[in-house]
């Protein structure tokens, strides 16, 4: 089981909303390798890629499929366009046959919210993939709600998301309650006036540039 960081324990969060936002890929379930394989796989024929690096290639976790082309053609310098680098690399996700293992803390806390609140899922992915990942851990049935990049104009880390999802959920954003693990999508979630609790590389970063807890962008 992976290790996992977390901005501030899990336990006792059922209490604290009336609504639950779950980021997928990192957050609900460990893709972020899966995914890195891919573009590794989709940039090994394109000329002047270099080896791409996890740990930075994890900070823009969150964002669109077409951003993060777009942030990897910047930092390589590369001649590609990014809608169509973003569509290799999806299909070479989509034609992987290992299934991501669930990110077990967080799914438990899904599973038990998903009873009694009001549930989505807020993912930076492209939808098929999404429904995929989710389906094969076999919880695409809790969540009443799902928001990928193409139902807004605006991707994470602007707040559009997030403020779509809570809209569908009926429920006001500073009661959601958001777990991330990407540093663009906290901002979202901070930027749509919600609480969030940081998972993994974010929650590294939150501790270290905030203090052990925060919610709404203050320490408590």
């Amino acid at each position: 089981m992976m290790e996992l960081h977390l901005s501030e324990p899990l336990e006792g969060l059922e209490d604290q909303a009336r609504a639950f936002l779950f980021d997928c890929d990192g957050t609900l379930v460990d893709t972020m390798g899966a995914h890195h394989r891919s573009w590794e796989k989709t940039l090994s024929s394109v000329h002047g890629a270099g080896q791409l690096d996890y740990d930075r290639f994890c900070s823009l976790g969150g964002m669109s499929g077409v951003e993060v082309a777009a942030e990897i053609i910047r930092w390589f310098n590369l001649n590609e366009d990014p809608e169509d680098l973003a569509m290799r690399k999806r299909s070479c996700f989509l034609e992987m046959p290992e299934v991501a293992p669930p990110i077990r803390p967080v799914v438990e806390l899904a599973e038990r919210v998903h009873r009694s609140h009001p549930v989505a899922v807020v993912s930076g992915g492209h939808r098929p993939a999404v429904e995929r990942t989710l389906e094969g851990v076999g919880i695409r049935g809790w969540f009443d709600v799902i928001v990928t990049p193409e139902d807004v104009e605006h991707g994470k880390p602007a707040p559009d998301m997030y403020l779509l999802a809570a809209e569908r959920l009926g429920v006001a954003p500073e009661q959601c309650l958001v777990l991330e693990d990407g540093p663009p999508g906290v901002q979202a979630a901070l930027s749509a006036g919600m609480n969030v609790v940081a998972v993994g590389h974010a929650a590294d970063q939150a501790l270290r540039e905030l203090g052990p807890r925060y919610r709404n962008g203050a320490i408590h």
